[in-house]
């Protein structure tokens, strides 16, 4: 082979291992597995919602995920220096409050923001209630699927039967595809995949739903995002049979604790 071939290729194996290691994770049960699965889940979302008359909503959904990316890079990095590690909304709004920016703040300063853009380029700016509201649900959808990534398919199920009810075939087909993937514990969302997922259900959500369910689903995306701050969502599925049942379905068995 070319010497200049040969180091090319060599090069390149050496950063396709650096790549790999980086998204290299170890799960609740101390399997390992790859944040890729969300990076392409993250990925598909923006090829299949793309439209052309709306580019910032693209862009939006870009940026919802690379600061999912964000968090799922450098958070395992500051754990590692031994630096203090925010908990929940609360904790990040307040390490914010004290002059640490975290990436956890970082997001729930920017998916407002970018959920805000894409809802003004939908509606205009003169609805300024409704621009509210449905910013307030697709950044909230984002952080409640992510909320639910504890354990494989978890998140995803919870994504992939509302879309399947609105005919969403966007946001189904890289939910459906990553599952199996998930489930196997070969891969997992991370923050990625999992706000991306969120956001784009939720704008969904904001474009085919009327007033009142609107309403009715950001009422109860409000009250889960504020019980999160109390209560384990693992520890009410385990204890009731049929979620039990349902969040089990298609999981391999053993491991116990959270995800890392």
């Amino acid at each position: 082979m070319n010497p200049i071939v040969s180091a090319s290729c060599g090069a390149l194996a050496t950063l396709r291992d650096a790549i790999a290691a980086q998204l290299r994770r170890t799960n609740y049960a101390g399997r390992t597995v790859t944040l890729a699965e969300g990076i392409a889940v993250h990925a598909g979302l923006i090829v299949l919602t793309a439209r052309r008359d709306r580019p910032v909503a693209s862009i939006a959904l870009a940026g919802i995920g690379l600061l999912g990316l964000a968090d799922d890079l450098l958070e395992p990095r500051r754990r590692a220096r031994g630096e203090p590690q925010a908990k929940g909304l609360r904790g990040h709004l307040g390490a914010l409050a004290h002059g640490r920016l975290t990436t956890g703040a970082a997001k729930a300063l920017g998916i407002p923001a970018l959920a805000g853009l894409a809802a003004i380029e939908r509606l205009g700016p003169r609805r300024p209630m409704r621009l509210l509201a449905d910013t307030a649900l697709v950044a909230g959808a984002a952080n409640l699927v992510n909320l639910l990534d504890l354990r494989p398919g978890r998140a995803l199920k919870a994504v992939i039967v509302p879309a399947a009810l609105l005919r969403s075939g966007a946001v189904l087909l890289p939910a459906a595809l990553a599952l199996p993937v998930d489930l196997a514990e070969r891969g997992m969302l991370g923050d990625t995949g999992a706000n991306a997922l969120g956001a784009a259900l939720g704008t969904v959500v904001c474009e085919r739903m009327g007033p009142l369910p609107r309403t009715v689903l950001l009422t109860g995306v409000v009250l889960l995002t504020l019980a999160s701050e109390r209560i384990s969502f693992t520890a009410v599925i385990e204890s009731t049979p049929t979620l039990r049942a349902i969040d089990q379905l298609g999981r391999r068995s053993g491991g116990d604790g959270e995800r890392v």
